[in-house]
């Protein structure tokens, strides 16, 4: 199997992921008020001491098989661009690399927030929240609260795949709608919509540039 193969698929996964991470969201995790500015860490605290391990399966599903996914359709899609546009080609590369390194990060540090949490809810309940919202503010910044970095490198790569043809218009089309999303996310009063725009877009650009590099595995 060619790495435009096995790239497409790391593509599939990360829309998986993502997929994943909204049906989780939007059922078990919504009374919390994960995903907008008004969670409830204490009641969040309360739920990682009855059974922490959704959050834990939430977060290395969201954040580090998210980034490992990604890691690797990183280099797809640089090994895709390199013969047109060599430049373009390492530009996205070495941001689609740092993108990838801050979500495996903030997972990391988000599933190191339930365990301490959980360790200090029933000595100190009010230090264990505390402990959890500074890591979780920590976790936000790293990529789970702004989708700047996503934005670029998506953006990136289909301003890269429009000047050689080699993606798709669908692909490009939703690559540039989905980095404008996670850029906006620079703006607090936006910063909720921007996030469900970036969110939804990546899940159908993931999809179509994994179809892409599966179905077309050399570029135009």
């Amino acid at each position: 199997m060619t790495l435009q193969k096995i790239g497409g698929f790391a593509g599939l996964a990360c829309a998986a992921t993502y997929m994943f991470g909204f049906a989780l969201l939007v059922t078990l995790l919504a009374p919390l008020g994960f995903g907008s500015n008004d969670i409830d860490a204490r009641g969040v605290v309360e739920f990682i001491e009855e059974g922490g391990g959704i959050l834990i399966l939430w977060n290395t599903v969201i954040y580090i098989l998210s980034s490992l996914a990604l890691a690797v359709l990183v280099v797809a899609v640089h090994s895709r661009l390199r013969n047109d546009t060599p430049e373009w080609a390492e530009v996205a590369r070495a941001l689609g690399l740092i993108w990838a390194t801050l979500v495996l990060g903030a997972g990391m540090l988000a599933n190191v927030g339930v365990e301490r949490a959980a360790h200090l809810a029933p000595i100190d309940m009010d230090r264990a929240v505390t402990l959890w919202e500074a890591l979780h503010a920590v976790e936000l910044g790293l990529g789970g609260g702004n989708e700047i970095a996503g934005g670029v490198w998506i953006g990136c790569v289909s301003l890269a795949g429009w000047i050689t043809h080699s993606l798709g218009k669908v692909t490009v089309g939703l690559g540039l709608l989905t980095g404008v999303g996670g850029l906006l996310t620079l703006i607090p009063i936006l910063g909720d919509t921007a996030g469900a725009v970036f969110g939804l877009g990546a899940i159908a650009w993931f999809i179509a540039i994994g179809l892409t590099l599966i179905r077309h595995p050399q570029a135009a």
